[in-house]
């Protein structure tokens, strides 16, 4: 089979791989649509990694069940989590599910970046749904992101009428304001330095966006009574909005991180401020099985709009490509990599 091998983000190969055998219990699954997500442009992490082959943002179709499996049959369409977790440890049972040593250590074979994915037992019993009639299958390779980003608000205590901040509009930002949207928040400002981002933003339901070159804390007093934001939501690592963001935070209010900064990056927080505030800071981490249920439930509904943010549908070959315009971030926002594209 043909996957699309990573070995930076400007070396990225089309190169041919067996298709992976499965055994009991297990799924082979013909992969129809995959996202290239933001944190597969971390190139400080991947590199180290590299060569592999990424793409955790999947949805396909059934081409074989291993001995064993009864809940699913070939034919099937379906998404399926890479990393699950147990349920049942500590860590799990106390809602920090991510953390969990399992989902640390699960994941498919190899990445969404190829025609055939293997789905492990555990991912097939714990971390495999079936794709509803109402979701296409590049809607479908949205769920793991729109679930991502359920779980952060769940964390944050995203409600109705709380006034939020979404600090970054690619593809995590553009997803906050519309989960943000759906929980009744409002308003919901987003910022950016990408003008077809902005737009975007606003298409998308934000009450209003500003350039992040503008003195966002004082602009949001003047749109909230003097007021700054309930919740700050940060979705880029860049350490200028990093420290907008903070500045950015209302008396009593969250300060939410969603996008990581590079690893052992310092992120200086004025505690001192926050303590006398009651500012309470929040970190998010992938999804747990409720948080996919909801992001299902999200798309379904349209109450989340996917479809409206891809910019680019390409295949295997072009891969490369897709990274590029992610990189670029210029006039793209999701690109799908159509693995069965010819």
């Amino acid at each position: 089979m043909k996957v699309a091998m990573y070995y930076n983000n400007r070396d990225v190969r089309l190169e041919e791989m067996a298709v992976p055998a499965i055994g009991p219990g297990e799924l082979l699954v013909r992969v129809k649509a995959s996202g290239i997500c933001g944190s597969d442009l971390m190139e400080w992490y991947r590199v180290q990694k590299a060569p592999l082959v990424l793409g955790h943002e999947i949805a396909g179709e059934i081409a074989d069940v291993g001995e064993g499996v009864e809940r699913f049959r070939a034919g099937e369409r379906v998404f399926v989590s890479h990393h699950v977790p147990c349920g049942r440890c500590r860590y799990c049972v106390a809602g920090h599910h991510s953390v969990c040593d399992t989902l640390r250590q699960t994941r498919f074979d190899p990445g969404g970046f190829a025609e055939y994915i293997r789905a492990p037992k555990i991912n097939v019993e714990l971390g495999t749904f079936r794709l509803p009639d109402e979701i296409s299958d590049e809607e479908g390779s949205f769920i793991e992101p729109v679930g991502c980003v359920a779980r952060a608000q769940r964390f944050a205590g995203s409600r109705s009428g709380q006034s939020v901040l979404v600090v970054g509009s690619g593809i995590s930002g553009l997803l906050h304001v519309q989960v943000a949207r759906s929980r009744g928040a409002g308003p919901v400002v987003a910022t950016d330095i990408n003008d077809f981002r902005l737009n975007a933003a606003r298409d998308l339901g934000a009450d209003k966006t500003l350039r992040a070159t503008e003195d966002v804390p004082a602009r949001l007093r003047e749109m909230n009574e003097g007021r700054l934001a309930d919740l700050v939501i940060v979705c880029t690592g860049a350490m200028p909005a990093i420290q907008q963001a903070i500045q950015s935070v209302e008396r009593g209010g969250t300060l939410l991180f969603f996008a990581p900064a590079a690893a052992g990056a310092a992120v200086p927080i004025p505690l001192f401020e926050f303590w006398r505030n009651e500012i309470t800071v929040l970190t998010s981490y992938a999804a747990s099985p409720q948080d996919i249920v909801e992001a299902i439930d999200l798309i379904r509904a349209r109450r989340v709009r996917v479809r409206e943010m891809i910019t680019h549908r390409l295949g295997l070959a072009e891969a490369g490509l897709g990274f590029q315009l992610m990189a670029e971030g210029r006039d793209s926002i999701k690109v799908i990599i159509e693995p069965q594209r010819g």
